[in-house]
C-alpha cells in the first residue's frame, strides 16, 4: 500500500503538470514573450514526449519492473524538467522543459496499472484505474486555483522551484517503497519491441483504438491548455479567476474518474458505458462550437460536463486489455496509453494552428468554435468507429 501511494502521489504531479499551463499563461506571455502558439507548442511537447516514451516504458517495465522504471525516469527528467521550467528565459525553454517532464511522467500510471494487472482480478482492473486516475486527478485541482494563488504570492519561479524537490522526493520514494509484482517481467522481457506488432496483429483492438486515442483529448487538451486562454479572451478573466474557474472543470475530472469505474461492473458492458459517457462529451462540445460566449456560469457548466464525461480512460484502458495476452502487459498498457496520450499532443498541436487561422479582430469566441468544433468532429468520428468494437463484458465477482 506504501508504494502505491507514493504511485499516487507521483500521478497527482503528473496530472498537475499537463494542466498547469493555463492557469500561468498571462503571466508567461507577459514575462517571456510568449505567444498562444509557443505555449500550444510546450504543452503539444509533454503529451508527445510523454506518448512516445511509452514504448520504452512498455519494454521496461516488463523487463526491470515498475520501481526503477517510475522512480529513475520521474527522478532525473521529471525533477530535472520541473528545475529548467523554474529558470527559463525564452519560450523555448519552456518547450524543452515540458518535454522533459513529460518523459518522467511517462511511467508513473502505468507502473500501477502494471502492478494493478498482475495482483488483482481482470474484472477490477477499471476501477482501479479509475479510481487511481481520480485520486491522480487532484493534481489538476492543485494546478487550478492553488497554483494561481502560490504564483500570485511567490511567483511561479520559485513555485516551480519547490515543485521539481517535491518530484525529487516522490522518485525517490517510489525508489524505496514499491515492490515489483513477483515472477512478471524478466521471461515477458525477452520479447523486447516485436511484442508491440504482435499487439497490432490483434483485431479487436482495431476498432477501440481511435476512442482510446480520443476520449481524453477534449478535456486534456482544454483543461492543459485551452481552458485559460479562452476564458481570458472571451470573459477578460484574470490569472486568478481563470483558477477558480478551471478548479471546478479539474473536480469534474477528478469525480468523473471515480464514476466511470464500477459502471462497466454494474451494467455489465463496457463498450456502451464508454458510448454513453463521450457521446454527452460530444453533446458539451458541440453546445460551446455553436455558442462560444454563452456567459461565464454557461461556459463553467460546459466545461464541468466536459471533464465529467471525458473522464473515461480507466474504462478504455480496461476494454483495451482485455483483448492483451498476460505476457505483454507492460507493452499493452502502454500501446494504449501511448494512443490516448499520442493523440492529445498531436491534437495540442494541431489546435494552436486551428485558433491561429480562425482568429477573428473583434470576435474572440470564432477563434474557439473553431476550436470546439475541431474537437468535437474528432470525438465523433471516433465514437463512430468504436461502435463496431467487441464489447468486453467484466465478471460480477472479483
Amino acid at each position: 500500500m506504501a508504494g502505491l501511494a507514493a504511485l499516487a502521489i507521483a500521478y497527482m504531479l503528473s496530472q498537475f503538470y499537463r494542466a498547469f499551463l493555463a492557469v500561468l499563461t498571462p503571466s508567461l506571455i507577459t514575462e517571456l514573450g510568449a505567444t498562444k502558439t509557443d505555449l500550444s507548442i510546450a504543452s503539444g511537447a509533454w503529451f508527445m514526449a510523454f506518448a512516445l516514451s511509452q514504448f520504452v516504458v512498455g519494454v521496461c517495465l516488463d523487463r526491470y519492473g515498475p520501481k526503477r522504471t517510475a522512480g529513475l525516469l520521474l527522478g532525473i527528467c521529471g525533477g530535472g524538467g520541473a528545475f529548467l521550467f523554474a529558470i527559463a528565459a525564452e519560450p523555448w525553454m519552456i518547450t524543452v522543459a515540458m518535454a522533459l517532464i513529460g518523459v518522467g511522467c511517462a511511467p508513473v500510471l502505468m507502473a500501477s496499472m502494471f502492478i494493478f494487472a498482475h495482483t488483482w482480478s481482470p474484472a477490477r482492473l477499471a476501477v482501479l484505474t479509475s479510481w487511481m486516475v481520480g485520486l491522480g486527478s487532484l493534481g489538476n485541482v492543485v494546478g487550478a486555483s492553488p497554483l494561481a494563488a502560490a504564483a500570485e504570492a511567490f511567483g511561479w519561479r520559485p513555485v516551480m522551484a519547490g515543485l521539481g524537490v517535491v518530484t525529487v522526493a516522490t522518485a525517490m520514494a517510489i525508489l524505496t517503497v514499491v515492490r515489483d509484482p513477483k515472477n512478471t517481467h524478466h521471461a515477458g522481457g525477452k520479447v523486447g519491441f516485436s511484442g508491440y506488432l504482435e499487439l497490432m496483429r490483434i483485431r479487436a483492438l482495431w476498432p477501440i483504438l481511435p476512442l482510446v486515442a480520443f476520449n481524453y483529448v477534449p478535456s486534456g487538451g482544454i483543461r492543459g491548455l485551452w481552458a485559460g486562454p479562452y476564458l481570458a479572451d472571451v470573459y477578460g478573466l484574470d490569472a486568478l479567476a481563470i483558477g477558480e474557474a478551471t478548479l471546478f472543470m479539474a473536480l469534474a475530472m477528478s469525480v468523473g474518474s471515480f464514476l466511470y469505474g464500477p459502471l462497466d461492473t454494474l451494467l455489465r458492458t463496457r463498450k456502451w458505458v464508454a458510448v454513453a459517457g463521450n457521446s454527452l462529451l460530444l453533446a458539451a462540445l458541440v453546445f460551446l462550437g455553436l455558442n462560444p460566449v454563452p456567459g461565464i456560469s454557461a461556459s463553467t457548466v460546459a466545461l464541468v460536463v466536459i471533464g465529467l464525461s471525458g473522464a473515461s480512460f480507466g474504462l478504455m484502458m480496461a476494454h483495451g486489455r482485455a483483448f492483451m495476452p498476460p505476457h505483454l502487459t507492460g507493452r499493452g498498457i502502454t500501446l494504449l496509453n501511448f494512443f490516448s496520450i499520442g493523440a492529445v499532443g498531436l491534437m495540442q498541436f494541431g489546435s494552436g494552428a486551428v485558433v491561429e487561422a480562425n482568429t477573428v479582430a473583434g470576435d474572440p469566441g470564432a477563434a474557439y468554435s473553431a476550436l470546439f468544433c475541431f474537437y468535437a468532429g474528432t470525438l465523433a468520428l471516433s465514437i463512430f468507429i468504436y461502435l463496431w468494437a467487441r464489447d468486453a463484458r467484466p465478471e460480477r465477482k472479483a
